[in-house]
């Protein structure tokens, strides 16, 4: 398995899929930008690319991972967590050399990415 999800993460994860048509799946990757260079995209999609994705069910959510990313996302947990100020999900990648202060942006030892001003 690539990645890990816990349970509160799943369980939020399907209660947002709720609110999607049948077939959605969750898709996980990583972008160039952020302060460190690398941002992780986290949403919904429809559609599959069979050469260039990876299509697994973890922790009962189908996930799509772009191939190519999963080198720099190998070991990630995503979880999620509630607070009096609401929740969010947030991301343990062993693989993440640097993380910039605000949390959303890092920079891996195989791919540097593009770095932005936050």
């Amino acid at each position: 398995m690539v990645i890990s999800i816990t349970d509160d993460a799943s369980r939020q994860v399907h209660e947002m899929m709720q609110e999607e048509s049948e077939g959605v799946r969750l898709r996980f990757g990583i972008q160039g930008g952020g302060c460190s260079g690398l941002s992780y995209k986290l949403g919904f999609d429809y559609d599959v690319n069979d050469e260039l994705d990876m299509v697994d069910e973890i922790n009962g959510v189908p996930v799509v991972i772009f191939k190519q990313d999963i080198p720099i996302l190998e070991g990630t947990t995503i979880d999620f967590k509630q607070n009096m100020m609401g929740g969010g999900f947030s991301i343990d990648n062993p693989n993440a050399i640097v993380s910039c202060g605000c949390g959303s942006s890092f920079k891996a030892k195989e791919r540097e990415g593009a770095p932005e001003k936050c």
